[in-house]
């Protein structure tokens, strides 16, 4: 038995939005493939050992092209994806419909054949997920009333504004509500279609793809679509912008504003001034996000508590919980459970040790 996906596509689709998530699905029948080799037999002397029984193999899945009106679809790129069929050809139902994006997408009016497409191919499906500026398209035909959704960075203001309805969590890797997934740019279709593997097969099978595809599977949903270090503006002057490559590579070392100071051969009150020129920030506030990114980074690799607050800087249990509940509103225990699968779900206590 196989799940049919079916992936949206038009001219201007941004292209890794449909290979990502195809890749991820095509990978899941090569996990399946191998989990169906027989195992050796043992033999005498050197030579290969048996392999261990093999696991149950997943099911694969089918992947349909559909489009408005079939055929050939040019892609943002100039490349071309062939063989896109119309809706009423993908029939059966899909169990999946994944709607990618586009740059067209975020600029009104929407083309009113694509929005028929996609409400007919996600009548029937079990789930509805879109990439990047896709959720436009879904939140255009009101799937997205009253639900929580995201998209590109650079597009959920403009979601927000345009649906007021939908509920954008503008810095989130992918959310679901109910039936309906929503992910940001480009690449995170790759964790949203990862998150889908996991909700079918488990998360063993969703690890063999990430391991395949050389990506990390523990970038959770609610897990920011920035860090510290991304978000950092390039500074100016050269002493800060050593003194930034200095923390970020150990945030855990005992950075003060003194010591800072003297690493940029500066006095702390120029030090500070830097800081709010060129970041915006002062300089304890900036390096408590960066040690917060590298505890929830330790977390979700599944270091303790302790551990996470020690490796990251922030020194104890108590400074880690505080921080924690000051930025993300949680704590770090529930944030551990929370996100150390793909999957958002709702967080079981757990005590703090």
């Amino acid at each position: 038995m196989t799940r049919r996906v079916g992936i949206v596509v038009f001219d201007g689709v941004t292209m890794l939005d449909v290979s990502g998530p195809s890749e991820v699905l095509h990978q899941v029948t090569r996990v399946a493939e191998r989990n169906a080799e027989p195992a050796l037999k043992p033999g005498l002397g050197p030579g290969p050992r048996p392999r261990p029984k093999p696991e149950p193999a997943p099911e694969p899945y089918e992947l349909v092209l559909v489009s408005p009106h079939g055929g050939p679809v040019v892609t943002a790129s100039g490349l071309t994806l062939t063989g896109s069929v119309t809706p009423a050809d993908a029939a059966p139902p899909l169990d999946t419909v994944i709607v990618a994006g586009g740059d067209r997408l975020a600029a009104p009016p929407l083309d009113p054949a694509l929005l028929e497409t996609v409400a007919q191919v996600a009548a029937g499906a079990r789930r509805v997920a879109s990439v990047c500026t896709g959720a436009f398209v879904l939140a255009d035909l009101g799937l997205l009333d009253d639900r929580r959704a995201t998209t590109h960075w650079r597009q959920a203001e403009r979601l927000a504004r345009r649906y007021p309805r939908v509920h954008v969590e503008p810095d989130a890797i992918h959310v679901r509500d109910g039936r309906y997934l929503t992910s940001a740019g480009i690449s995170a279709g790759i964790d949203l279609t990862l998150a889908l593997v996991e909700e079918d097969h488990g998360a063993e099978v969703a690890r063999a793809v990430a391991r395949e595809l050389v990506v990390f599977m523990q970038r959770p949903g609610g897990q920011s679509q920035f860090s510290t270090a991304l978000t950092t503006p390039p500074p100016h002057t050269d002493p800060l912008r050593a003194l930034i490559a200095t923390v970020l590579a150990d945030p855990a070392a005992g950075h003060t504003l003194p010591t800072m100071a003297a690493q940029a051969a500066v006095s702390p009150r120029h030090l500070t001034r830097l800081f709010h020129t060129e970041l915006g920030t002062t300089p304890a506030r900036w390096l408590e996000h960066v040690r917060l990114d590298r505890a929830r980074q330790l977390l979700l690799t599944g270091h303790s508590v302790t551990a996470a607050a020690r490796a990251s800087g922030l020194g104890s249990d108590e400074t880690l919980r505080r921080v924690f509940a000051k930025h993300l509103g949680t704590t770090p225990s529930e944030y551990r459970m929370r996100f150390a699968t793909t999957e958002r779900s709702e967080p079981r206590p757990e005590p703090e040790s």
